[in-house]
């Protein structure tokens, strides 16, 4: 059965690798569930699940190659030594991985030692991205429009005086057309083009991987230390781990005003800045500004990296809104990554539950800024909410 393949190990998130160094050395005995969720109610066609568990099964085969380490170390000092020995002994395995279909639903979890299925997330999604258009038979645009589309977007980037980085793999149209647009952007980048999320194309094209960490650094970290201490653990456990480097911290686990409680000024300091993942990007940006100033630091000293379902508009407003106030930059995903013609898949990949220790799975919560983003079960998002003191 055709379906997609993944071509490196290090074809996911530059984020994953981050966190799972910091798992590896804070929490080696941590687990952890992962489970799919469709937002965009896509249809998936017939025998999706023996296309996706084929490619699953590829991944097996997937390991670190010597070129890669190198790349690694020599981009990422701060990547010890040990966790990238560790890396190149990484391999997946496919029985952490479950997937079921029945009719157009299919469910996909993930289950298993927590330094071991960080790295399924951000594979699974493109994979699942990659079949759907693979079994409908889409068609999409010709690799010459791929080509024009990212030109033209990076012109109109340049003209906005930014910088952007592809953060587009988890709901690319495939591997072809993110390699496509990372090249195009590489070409003719000048200094608006800063780099890719995705390890393995910023090996391929030589630029930067960019990111720090998600999500799911600050909802375990809930899950073990409680809601209360989340961010500030979250944020001390970083700094532990990384001592400075990879200094944008995400602010919007638990709502950034909850957020902003705990980020004083040792933190603001330690940190480079923040990343803007839900809600008004503007909003958030005086919100931000606001609260350097009122620590006594220069805002135009630290950055937000934005990160929200950007295109051009919303680029342009963020800029005019933020331009000599405070340093900006934007990592932009599926509007690179899948303008293909074809309508983006609308889906994600959570954890759901951890167990940080011993034999009790807690489970876990996100609370963004944006009420839709919610996830986690209905008493565990009102127990947060209450222990934090959240009102809508």
């Amino acid at each position: 059965m055709q379906h997609a393949q993944l071509p490196s190990i290090l074809d996911n998130d530059f984020y994953k690798f981050t966190m799972q160094q910091g798992v590896v050395k804070l929490f080696p005995r941590a687990r952890a569930r992962y489970t799919f969720i469709n937002r965009g109610k896509h249809q998936m066609p017939a025998s999706f699940d023996e296309a996706l568990q084929a490619s699953v099964n590829a991944m097996a085969g997937l390991q670190l190659s010597r070129a890669e380490k190198a790349f690694l170390q020599k981009a990422c000092p701060y990547l010890d030594p040990v966790y990238l020995d560790f890396l190149e002994g990484y391999r997946y395995d496919p029985s952490e991985v479950h997937i079921e279909q029945n009719g157009s639903d299919v469910s996909v979890t993930v289950e298993g030692y927590w330094y071991r299925t960080i790295l399924w997330e951000v594979p699974l999604l493109c994979l699942i991205s990659e079949n759907f258009y693979l079994l409908n038979n889409s068609v999409k645009a010709s690799d010459e429009a791929v080509v024009q589309t990212a030109e033209n977007k990076l012109a109109q980037y340049r003209e906005l005086g930014v910088t952007i980085a592809d953060f587009g793999t988890r709901r690319r149209h495939s591997y072809a057309v993110q390699d496509l647009v990372v090249e195009t952007m590489m070409n003719n980048a000048g200094s608006t083009f800063v780099g890719t999320s995705n390890v393995h194309l910023a090996h391929k094209h030589n630029t930067k991987p960019i990111g720090t960490h998600a999500h799911e650094w600050f909802m375990f970290h809930a899950a073990k230390f409680g809601a209360k201490m989340a961010n500030t653990m979250a944020l001390e456990n970083w700094v532990e781990v990384f001592r400075g480097d990879l200094g944008i911290a995400l602010s919007d686990t638990f709502t950034t005003t909850e957020f902003f409680e705990i980020f004083d000024k040792k933190f603001a300091k330690l940190f480079d800045g923040v990343r803007h993942d839900s809600g008004d990007p503007v909003a958030f940006a005086e919100q931000t500004i606001a609260h350097y100033q009122k620590l006594g630091i220069d805002p135009r000293t630290k950055t937000i990296i934005f990160s929200d379902g950007l295109n051009y508009e919303k680029v342009a407003r963020i800029t005019e809104a933020c331009r000599g106030r405070i340093g900006m930059s934007f990592g932009i995903g599926t509007n690179l990554t899948n303008d293909v013609g074809l309508q983006p898949m609308n889906i994600v990949m959570k954890m759901t539950e951890a167990c940080p220790e011993g034999e009790e799975w807690t489970p876990v919560v996100k609370l963004s800024d944006e009420r839709g983003k919610y996830t986690g079960p209905a008493e565990s998002i009102n127990l947060v909410k209450a222990v934090l003191q959240i009102k809508e």
